[in-house]
């Protein structure tokens, strides 16, 4: 067995072990001696971190050389286990591996429900098995298991508020209906196939209408896991109302597999497609990216705010994986390398980022009891360790240096410029616009993060939670340290995963040498273009002390007094004045009034004695999903008015009942008649 195949086997051991570890105790040991929640949170932390380093080596192990596959026949009734890993599988098990060595140490002093601490580890090992799964059998299963522990765990806290149990709501019924979607498109494609391996499905020739269907099924499941707009509302209301290290581990993991299930079918199993398949995802991605940015600036609750930035990191992958497959399409091997590494690169920066900045959002959570930015402020005094780690993630989530995602955004722009010339029309309209896309989202990207952070971190507290806020233990501070250095690494030595990322690359699009390399300074190949990350981080770094040392050199010296600062007379500033949430977002809000379409509201309360006297005035306004609004809502609401009406049809009469049936059998029967 190889290296890949044994610590993928170790992980899915390890995961299930801790999960027993944790469940066992609550049902065969006396109440005298049940470990208490501390211990309980010990044992799922390390367990999840030990199942999530043991998937890690894995995929580092499929993606340097070592793919493996094996058969189990016996495991599951008809079909079987088939597990294959090879380096496309391998960069998203270790993404997932990653991201769970994180949450798992911060588990230790985050999680306290018996749920958290039992459902953690299962959830990781299905993440782990969905991108090894080698067959359709087994790919559906590991799919729905990993549906079904999320479920669990975003309804953990559904007893404290109403809020949790909408949210499990929209997710059941949305991860589900993906999950329609992707079974009859793979059980379309397996028919073709006569074999539901995917080896069989790589060597099968279906027709072209019967791959359009496939893709097309497929591409809308597995939009919905990846948060793709207009399948998002899920991940809005889910990923604030999960505890914060499973909000890590649903956003920077499990939407991953999303875009892992649309590159796995629509280029290796389906060989690329045609020109229209590609355009469809590039547009699905550049709408979700504006959209998801755009709701995120407006947002004034954190991890919500978090929740939205996912759809837009998600939309920029989508608009590489376009990229890609249209370039492919074109037989232009050598910039559908490069767009899909820079996707791929991307997949691998966001988990980095966004692990660390839901982490400290749950920090915030911890130690203020509220993710309200509107009543945050003050906690760089009273919660340094969150505040700084809240603002590396900010700056590796912003697109610009030395920020994270700041080299994959720039490999995707050089895709996308390079690939003007001589393309045909669907091309040369479909690149500036993307290009405009990926621009205006880095431009509202930093928007956003400047205000979460500014906000929420700075200036003086505006509630006595803020007032009263505490730094988080230090399993916690750990988490969020490791996730920092991820972060810093990938950001400065993105050559480091360049090759691995080439591996994953050339399973999909058959590109021959590695789009990107380079060790110190990151190279294009076949088409002009570097950049070095470290060398321009120094060169920043170089810059700032100049400047600093030219103000010392040059300001005069003086000696210092105290005096109270000039005021105009208004007297001290307090935490009133200061700029909200909602107060920073509304120029931005203004500039694109007519697509977030705000609502207003003034209430205006006179006095009883005279209707002249203004005793208050409520001014309320707030942005609502609009997608939500005109497709949601109406939906909804045809199906309630059907089930109204279903409900007269089930009077409690038998005979009525008989009736139904009776017709039924005649109405069949009368087809089958017309139509042989």
């Amino acid at each position: 067995m190889s290296l890949a195949a044994s610590f993928l086997f170790a992980a899915a051991v390890v995961g299930v072990l801790t999960a027993l570890a944790a469940a066992v105790p609550a049902g065969v040991l006396p109440a005298g001696v049940l470990p208490g929640g501390g211990t309980r949170s010990r044992v799922a932390g390390i367990g999840t971190a030990l199942t999530g380093t043991a998937g890690a080596v894995a995929g580092v192990a499929a993606m340097t050389g070592e793919p493996f596959s094996v058969a189990l026949p016996g495991l599951l009734p008809l079909a079987g286990v088939t597990i294959a890993l090879d380096a496309l599988g391998g960069l998203f098990v270790t993404v997932v591996g990653g991201v769970a060595v994180l949450a798992g140490v911060y588990g230790i002093g985050y999680a306290r429900s018996r749920v958290e601490q039992v459902v953690v580890p299962l959830f990781v090992v299905a993440m782990l098995l969905v991108p090894a799964a080698g067959s359709v059998g087994t790919f559906l299963v590991c799919w729905e298991l990993m549906a079904l522990t999320s479920l669990l765990l975003v309804v953990t806290e559904h007893r404290c508020r109403p809020e949790v149990a909408a949210a499990g709501r929209w997710y059941a019924v949305m991860t589900h209906l993906g999950f329609v979607f992707v079974l009859g498109g793979l059980l379309v494609f397996a028919a073709q196939a006569g074999d539901d391996t995917f080896a069989a499905l790589r060597a099968a020739e279906p027709a072209q209408a019967v791959a359009g269907l496939v893709f097309v099924l497929t591409l809308v499941g597995f939009a919905s896991k990846a948060g793709i707009v207009p399948l998002h509302v899920w991940l809005p209301r889910a990923h604030p109302e999960a505890p914060s290290h499973v909000s890590a581990l649903m956003s920077a993991a499990m939407v991953t597999l999303g875009v892992y299930g649309i590159v796995r079918v629509g280029f290796d199993l389906l060989g690329g497609g045609p020109r229209w398949w590609w355009l469809l995802v590039l547009a699905l991605g550049a709408l979700s990216a504006v959209y998801g940015i755009l709701q995120a600036a407006m947002s004034t609750d954190l991890k919500r705010l978090l929740g939205q930035s996912t759809t837009e990191n998600m939309g920029l992958v989508l608009v590489g994986v376009g990229a890609a497959g249209l370039f492919a399409s074109s037989g232009d091997r050598v910039l559908a390398g490069l767009a899909l590494a820079a996707a791929l690169l991307h997949v691998l920066n966001h988990a980095a980022f966004k692990t660390l900045l839901f982490l400290a959002a749950g920090s915030v959570l911890h130690g203020t009891g509220t993710r309200d930015l509107d009543a945050l402020g003050g906690l760089r005094h009273r919660m340094p360790a969150t505040t700084a780690a809240f603002g590396l993630g900010a700056l590796a989530a912003s697109a610009l240096p030395p920020g994270t995602a700041f080299v994959s955004e720039w490999l995707l722009l050089q895709a996308l410029i390079h690939g003007l010339p001589g393309a045909g029309t669907a091309v040369a309209v479909a690149m500036p616009v993307a290009v405009a896309a990926v621009a205006l989202t880095a431009g509202l990207a930093v928007a956003t993060f400047v205000k979460a952070f500014g906000v929420g971190f700075l200036a003086r507290p505006r509630s006595s939670a803020a007032e009263d806020a505490h730094e988080s233990p230090r399993s916690m501070v750990a988490g969020m340290g490791l996730a920092g250095i991820a972060c810093v690494v990938l950001a400065l030595l993105p050559a480091a995963v360049l090759p691995a990322i080439g591996a994953a690359t050339g399973v999909a699009v058959g590109a021959g040498d590695p789009a990107v390399s380079g060790t110190v300074t990151v190279r294009l190949a076949g088409v002009t273009g570097a950049v070095s990350p470290l060398l321009l981080t120094f060169a920043l770094v170089v810059a700032l002390v100049a400047v600093a040392g030219a103000v010392r050199l040059v300001a005069v010296r003086r000696s210092r007094r105290a005096a109270r600062l000039w005021d105009c007379g208004a007297g001290p500033l307090t935490a009133r004045m200061e700029y909200t949430a909602t107060s920073f977002a509304e120029p931005l809000q203004r500039v694109f009034d007519n697509v977030v379409a705000p609502e207003q509201d003034v209430d205006v309360n006179h006095h009883e004695e005279s209707r002249y006297l203004v005793r208050a005035v409520e001014y309320r306004r707030r942005v609502p999903e609009r997608i939500e609004r005109k497709l949601y809502q109406p939906a909804l609401a045809v199906l309630a008015a059907w089930g109204r009406a279903g409900r007269r049809l089930a009077t409690g009469s038998v005979h009525r009942y008989l009736g139904y049936g009776f017709y039924a059998v005649c109405g069949l029967l009368v087809l089958l008649a017309a139509t042989r």
